[in-house]
């Protein structure tokens, strides 16, 4: 997993996995299985599923052409709420986008190291076939 500035100001994560390295054949596999993970988590509230490709087509906005599929789930962490402010941060989400030979997976850094935590062990976990 690597982490790097979008925009020059947005910490993001972002792990490549090459769709021999993971049981899941699809983005929708994918999102179904990190489902799983946040309906499992006692202090995560699931939210929804965004097409964010059919988005963009449906306004004919430009995609990259690389990208044959993107969607983003997303959820809450939001554990306490000690003032407005932290709803500027949230919900979360993990987007999820077929490139072809590899799933491009990649979140926003959370404010709580807790959630950076949870979401980048869910994200690892998706690479679930042995390499060679």
């Amino acid at each position: 997993m690597k982490q790097s500035l979008l925009m020059e100001k947005y910490p993001v994560f972002d792990l490549e996995i090459a769709k021999t390295e993971t049981s899941h054949a699809s983005v929708d596999d994918i999102i179904t299985a990190l489902k799983g993970k946040i309906d499992a988590h006692p202090q995560v509230a699931f939210i929804a599923v965004f097409d964010h490709y059919s988005h963009t087509v449906s306004i004919d906005g430009p995609i990259d052409p690389a990208i044959q599929q993107a969607k983003n789930i997303v959820f809450c962490f939001g554990l306490k709420l000690p003032n407005p402010h932290v709803l500027a941060v949230r919900p979360r989400s993990i987007g999820v986008a077929d490139m072809g030979d590899h799933f491009h997976i990649t979140f926003m850094e959370p404010p709580m190291p807790v959630a950076t935590v949870a979401m980048e062990q869910w994200c690892k976990e998706l690479a679930d076939q042995p390499i060679g």
